[in-house]
């Protein structure tokens, strides 16, 4: 049985994520890397797991090869099970110290088929009613799906970094094809900084789903709202979101120390409606949880 870990603690600074090491070169010695994978939830009704295949992730650092993380083991990841600051560890590896920029995930798909013109059977969604669909994964299977970062392993020490595979921004329907498309949005998270936002939202008009998803400060607009492009989704620039439960919580995990604009927002039959609510200047600290409870009535 898959053992589902807790986690209090989130993101390094998405900045330092944001570009390389200078140099890319590792110093002599050796470290641990602890992998961990996690998601925030679709914003999609009858969606009850969106399951991944796995069958190898690689490293990188600047100026050399990808390689394998030896002694990882293959295993399908039902993203849905992984959200509100759960994750799921995929192992702990020995790598040479130093910085690293990259890994890649390499998902499972049957030898000899085009990666472009067949669907993972590994990779597919379930839905409320019982069926499922395949997930379409071009290039998944031979160049892998990236997930950037700069992270740096410890001579002698351990460093603890989360991939977030984000599936509402990865699953994506193929225009009028009715087909789903895995493209993720993976990003490393080293998991000793952040904070994490929580609370209640009250007087959800009846009828109506609400989610919430959190912005840098200063980064959301109305645009963020509008009909997405094809293959796209909307809010596509929030760092997190989470679909308010039937007790009317939500948390937002997994945020790095700073300020977040909080985009409230409801939904009918599984379709956006309204922007209801922003609430701006939402300060996280580190390793702290922040609460704030949200009254939709509340102007």
């Amino acid at each position: 049985m898959k053992k589902l870990i807790f986690l209090t603690i989130g993101l390094i600074t998405p900045f330092l994520f944001l570009s390389c090491n200078e140099d890319g070169n590792s110093t002599s010695g050796t470290g641990t890397l602890k992998l961990s994978i996690t998601d925030a939830p679709v914003d999609t009704d009858g969606i009850t797991a969106v399951n991944i295949a796995v069958k190898e992730v690689q490293y990188h650092v600047e100026g050399e090869e990808w390689k394998s993380f030896e002694g990882f083991e293959p295993d399908t990841f039902n993203l849905l099970e992984l959200t509100g600051g759960e994750s799921e560890l995929l192992g702990q590896f020995e790598l040479g110290s130093g910085n690293y920029t990259q890994l890649r995930f390499i998902l499972d798909l049957p030898v000899g088929v085009p990666a472009s013109a067949m669907a993972n059977p590994g990779c597919y969604l379930e839905f409320e009613d019982g069926s499922t669909q395949p997930l379409f994964v071009p290039s998944g299977a031979q160049t892998g799906y990236k997930a950037t970062g700069n992270f740096t392993v410890p001579v002698n020490g351990q460093i603890a970094v989360t991939a977030d595979f984000d599936a509402r921004k990865s699953v994506v329907k193929a225009g009028n094809s009715g087909k789903y498309i895995l493209k993720p949005t993976i990003r490393l998270i080293a998991d000793n900084q952040a904070g994490s936002i929580s609370g209640t939202v009250t007087n959800i008009p009846e009828g109506s789903s609400i989610m919430v998803y959190a912005y840098e400060d200063g980064i959301y607009t109305e645009e963020e709202a509008a009909e997405p492009e094809e293959e796209a989704v909307r809010f596509s620039n929030a760092v997190t979101n989470w679909k308010v439960d039937e007790e009317g919580n939500y948390t937002l995990a997994f945020l790095a120390p700073g300020a977040y604009d909080l985009i409230v927002v409801e939904t009918l039959e599984g379709e956006f409606s309204q922007v209801l609510k922003v609430l701006e200047d939402i300060q996280v600290e580190s390793l702290e949880e922040t609460v704030l409870d949200i009254d939709i009535n509340d102007q």
